[in-house]
């Protein structure tokens, strides 16, 4: 039987770059989208095999919705080898704004919240099994609060730890956790930004350094190595030379800003 891997965020992006890595290399798909014919007219333009692949419609910040649409995939094509929630959102806020709050809330329930749904209802299983990858998709902004990506920062940090967590209590049944952690690619979330992006990534170069990580079981990789070696050096930097490089520096677009 084909392989098979489950990818959340399927509409675009890294999500659709890593669905035709995996497909190139003869997995099956099991893609989660709330965009489905966007992902089903892309599949038809990429002539995918249609008995290799199949779409699910759900909001990850919807926990009842994601869990259940996790059941199905089990249910209707058979249990993953490979779980990848990628399904993100990245908006600016200003906490003196008070509609800004609402953004937070609902940054957290995607990248966070909607990352353990995504996961729940394939651990147990997995464990059962002695063997499946579960890969937490993070971002080079978790390391450091940048300005006006609060929300955003702040949510990719928690991946970070909670992927590591789950690492801790899989690890002993034979599951993998893997956390990417991108750097720039350039894709809708990104074109927005009105900052300097080093060492932009096009989605499908992103996806092959993904798909080898994933493939090799590595705890925790930057993509692209040159982001690896700033985080380090953003780790190390002390608070107050860290403030001062970020002097002037654009904020992130809020949600309606141009």
């Amino acid at each position: 039987m084909n392989r098979l891997v489950y990818i959340t965020g399927a509409s675009s992006g890294i999500g659709q770059a890593l669905a035709l890595r995996y497909y190139r290399e003869g997995w099956s798909l099991a893609l989660v989208a709330r965009r489905v014919d966007e992902v089903s007219a892309w599949a038809a333009a990429q002539q995918l095999e249609a008995w290799r692949w199949r779409v699910y419609r759900a909001d990850v910040s919807n926990v009842d919705e994601i869990v259940d649409v996790g059941r199905r995939c089990i249910a209707e094509q058979g249990l993953p080898e490979v779980v990848i929630a990628n399904a993100g959102i990245s908006i600016g806020m200003d906490t003196a704004v008070y509609e800004d709050l609402a953004v937070m809330q609902r940054i957290y329930a995607t990248n966070n919240l909607g990352l353990a749904a995504t996961f729940h209802p394939f651990v147990a299983p997995m464990r059962a099994r002695g063997s499946g990858t579960l890969v937490g998709i993070a971002s080079v902004a978790g390391i450091r609060g940048l300005p006006g990506h609060g929300a955003y920062c702040s949510s990719k940090a928690a991946v970070f730890s909670y992927c590591e967590s789950l690492r801790g209590e899989c690890r002993p049944d034979g599951v993998k956790v893997v956390t990417i952690a991108p750097g720039y690619v350039d894709t809708p979330l990104t074109r927005e930004n009105r900052y300097s992006m080093p060492f932009l990534m096009q989605p499908e170069d992103f996806a092959q350094k993904a798909f080898e990580a994933i493939s090799a079981g590595a705890r925790v990789r930057f993509i692209p190595w040159q982001m690896g070696v700033v985080a380090h050096a953003m780790r190390l930097l002390p608070g107050a030379v860290f403030d001062r490089l970020l002097a002037g520096r654009p904020r992130k677009h809020r949600q309606g800003e141009t």
